[in-house]
């Protein structure tokens, strides 16, 4: 076996075994199923762990935005009329957030841990300053008073004779500061006069800067990835009691700070809000890619804020029968100490026509208001986020109240917010080197499978170059064995010489010597051939060597034979195919001193003279001179 064939063995057999070994392992997903269990035992909520610092302190930074509907008509919206707004905003903020009072219970199996979040303003991110910028809106105070004490009309008449003197009307106007932050509201004094536990001041965001919702329990994923920062309890509680079913009250999902590795486009993404009072869910909505980093968008769909008649498993969020509002609206009075507050998505995004329709200044944008998550679906990590809410007053005629007589009944937009963040560049960074080997991992089978087809071009080649060489040998093997059957057919009609007998040989030289001279004699009337050359002129010359043949045999006493000179130059295309003349040594007694070339056996048929010979074979064709001859 040569050495390139032992080359085109070894290849062959190093690309099969690579093939089948790079399909096996990508078709099993071997180092896949590797990499994801490393991934499910490095993201969890334990000390020392990857993702447990940066789920304590989250370094991206979070923006939280802060848009008012500014009432311009409130008065002729009194007296019956439709009301118009005009959006007034952003005022930014910085939300500093972080885990507090953090510690490991149930053996350590699950987590403790506080939400304190933290605001300031950026003044080069607003439109303007919020301590001097007036918003006219919607008296929330007055009306949450109001909806306290309908059906009762000695507390309705008492309210109604507080609000006149106060002159603490429908509608109100406070600087952006005071409607976040807070401020004593009058009608709240008078009433807390009567009622110690009533809160004096008043705020859309009043005590959440610097505060915190209260303790939440989370799994740590260590048992279950999938349960990893999963809500087991909030402030103690496994489940709401604001709603009027199980469904309503249950408490699932995380509080969207944090979600399991592995996402499935599948799978619904579950977040208990505590500023909704209720667990929402998202749905995945397209591929995405936030720096570089490829990740799946959920949005919560239509159905989550659908009327009861859409969607029955609202049917559990109406207050009361009476009080289900349509789709695209919710009612969270009874987790805000029964303020008339009712939550959507901004500008009635995804809500019923009618809600928009009721307002003048008004117009719900997919890319400005929808709320939304995008994941990397590896780890699980937020690239990019918003979310967006809208609060809102149900404003409605109240008995016992006559400036509410001509009111038509309205969901009235107070403000909406836009809390949003994206993936810094550090941890971006540090994400999409994690990810870059978690393919590579994942795809090392495809690697070998590359190999083996490198090494199947190269095995191929070899084969073709191989095939190649054997055609050319067989080619010249063929072009050699043609030549020899076209000089066999040449020599077809050549004579083979006769073999010599022992008792020939006391008259050899006899019978060669008359045998020459008859030749020559022959020749001086012999015809001309064809090719026109008159064999009579030409003359047979002698080498040297074979001169001296038979003097060497009378010297050294030894039998002899002599060929006709004349057939021993022939040309070798002639003589090839002949067989040659055997020698027989003499017999015993008959080993006497030989002084001449024993006699040759006559030939049962005479020689052709040698032009006819030269007229039979091709060699005449060539027109060349043999070169023992030549012309005298």
């Amino acid at each position: 076996m040569t050495r390139r064939s032992c080359t085109i063995y070894v290849v062959g057999i190093t690309c099969a075994v690579l093939l089948a070994v790079g399909i096996g392992l990508f078709a099993g997903q071997v180092f896949r199923t590797l990499m994801n269990n490393r991934l499910k035992k490095e993201i969890v909520l334990v000390e020392g762990s990857r993702v447990f610092d940066s789920w304590k302190k989250p370094p991206p930074p979070v923006y939280m935005q802060f848009f008012f509907f500014n009432v311009t008509n409130p008065d002729e919206f009194i007296a019956g009329g439709k009301p118009e707004v005009k959006q007034i905003g952003p005022y930014t903020y910085r939300e500093y957030r972080y885990k507090d009072n953090v510690s490991m219970v149930a053996n350590g199996k699950m987590v403790s841990a506080y939400n304190t979040k933290s605001f300031v303003f950026l003044r080069e991110k607003s439109v303007g300053d919020p301590a001097e910028d007036n918003i006219t809106t919607v008296n929330i105070p007055a009306w949450a008073v109001m909806n306290n004490v309908k059906g009762s009309f000695f507390k309705s008449s008492m309210v109604s004779i507080w609000m006149n003197s106060l002159k603490s009307g429908l509608f109100t106007t406070r600087t952006v500061d005071e409607l976040l932050w807070g401020y004593e509201d009058r009608l709240l004094v008078r009433v807390a006069g009567t009622k110690p536990e009533v809160e004096t001041v008043f705020g859309l965001m009043y005590k959440k800067n610097g505060s915190n919702d209260g303790e939440f329990i989370y799994h740590t994923g260590e048992q279950n990835y999938m349960d990893y920062g999963r809500i087991e309890t909030w402030k103690g509680q496994r489940e709401l009691t604001f709603w009027s079913s199980n469904y309503s009250n249950s408490i699932v999902g995380s509080d969207g700070s944090a979600f399991h590795p592995l996402l499935d486009k599948d799978e619904r993404i579950y977040i208990f809000t505590p500023d909704l009072c209720r667990t929402i869910y998202m749905e995945f909505e397209k591929d995405v890619e936030v720096k570089g980093i490829p990740a799946y968008r959920f949005t919560p769909p239509r159905s989550v804020l659908a009327s009861k008649e859409e969607n029955p498993d609202n049917e559990g969020f109406c207050v009361t029968p009476k009080e289900c509002l349509g789709t695209g609206v919710l009612k969270v009075s009874p987790c805000r100490k029964g303020a008339p507050v009712v939550a959507s998505f901004p500008h009635f995004y995804l809500a019923d026509g009618k809600y928009v329709a009721a307002i003048k200044g008004l117009s719900p944008e997919r890319t400005h208001h929808q709320t939304f998550l995008d994941l990397n679906p590896t780890t699980g990590v937020i690239v990019r986020a918003h979310k967006r809410a809208q609060v809102n007053i149900l404003m409605q005629r109240i008995t016992g109240f006559p400036s509410t007589r001509f009111l038509n009944e309205t969901v009235f937009p107070v403000m909406f917010l836009n809390e949003s963040v994206e993936i810094d560049d550090a941890s971006a960074e540090k994400l999409k080197k994690l990810l870059l080997i978690s393919n590579l991992v994942s795809n090392f089978p495809l690697v070998i499978v590359g190999l083996g087809v490198i090494l199947l071009l190269v095995f191929v080649i070899l084969l073709c170059q191989a095939r190649k060489q054997k055609n050319e040998v067989f080619s010249d093997l063929r072009d050699r064995a043609s030549l020899y059957h076209e000089l066999s057919d040449q020599s077809d009609d050549v004579k083979p010489l006769p073999f010599l007998h022992s008792s020939d040989h006391n008259h050899m030289d006899t019978d060669t010597k008359d045998t020459v001279d008859g030749y020559q004699g022959s020749t001086d009337h012999a015809p001309q051939s064809s090719s026109n050359v008159d064999v009579s002129t030409l003359k047979i010359k002698q080498s040297p060597k074979d001169v001296s043949l038979p003097q060497a045999n009378k010297t050294n006493a030894l039998p002899s034979q002599t060929f006709p000179l004349l057939l021993s130059s022939k040309q070798p295309s002639v003589v090839m195919t002949q067989k040659p003349t055997a020698y027989v040594r003499p017999m015993d007694g008959q080993d006497q001193l030989i002084t001449e070339s024993p006699e040759l056996k006559p030939s049962p048929e005479p020689y052709a003279p040698l032009p006819e010979l030269i007229g039979k074979s091709d060699l005449g064709k060539t027109k060349k001179t043999p070169q023992f001859l030549e012309v005298s």
